[in-house]
């Protein structure tokens, strides 16, 4: 059963909870008596687009927060400027601190990513060109899934496969963490019916 699929929750158990055709090959799905179907490529990329520019924001948001904290630290003696005049010199010559930004802001941006698939099946992009990502096998969307996920769409890149494979409509990160993204209809997107 999907961890996403509330409804399904509601409904009595079943040998096929989401009403998925038996032929695997089959890339439709019903819910609530209405046929989804997997969502093309061009979609995925405008979600994906429209999930850059948000995760653009969190990430610069992160940054600021962490050289804001480094620089406070540093100016009021917590941590040695190690022969700097100021906090910007030593942080943009210093490894250490540069590895420590970038590790901060990629954790900020996998968690943004990570926390709207699990919270919701779809992120900001996603839900505006009503996409959601459901569970191809009867098991619930679990954080190690969704860190399969995340990390087999190579940054977007995995995404390509659906151009390929005409029949199935599958990334690289939906084959991996055995989901699928369907295009939802109006009604299924409005958050009333989560």
């Amino acid at each position: 059963m999907a961890r996403h699929d509330k409804k399904a929750k509601k409904k009595p158990p079943s040998s096929n909870p989401l009403n998925m055709k038996d032929d695997k090959n089959t890339p439709n799905l019903e819910l609530d008596g209405t046929s989804l179907e997997r969502a093309g490529f061009v979609r995925r990329l405008l979600a994906m687009i429209y999930d850059t520019l948000v995760a653009t924001a969190v990430g610069m948001c992160a940054a600021m927060v962490m050289i804001v904290t480094l620089v406070v630290m540093l100016k009021n003696g917590a941590l040695d400027l190690q022969g700097y005049a100021e906090p910007a010199d030593l942080i943009q010559a210093s490894s250490t601190y540069k590895l420590l930004i970038q590790t901060w802001v990629g954790m900020w941006i996998a968690g943004f990513f990570l926390w709207f698939w699990r919270r919701g099946g779809q992120t900001l992009g996603m839900r505006a060109w009503r996409l959601r990502i459901y569970s191809t096998v009867e098991e619930p969307m679990t954080w190690p899934r969704l860190l399969i996920r995340l990390v087999a769409s190579l940054g977007g890149l995995g995404t390509l496969l659906v151009l390929f494979d005409f029949k199935h409509k599958q990334s690289l990160q939906d084959r991996l963490a055995k989901t699928e993204v369907l295009k939802l209809t109006k009604e299924a997107n409005d958050h009333k019916s989560w």
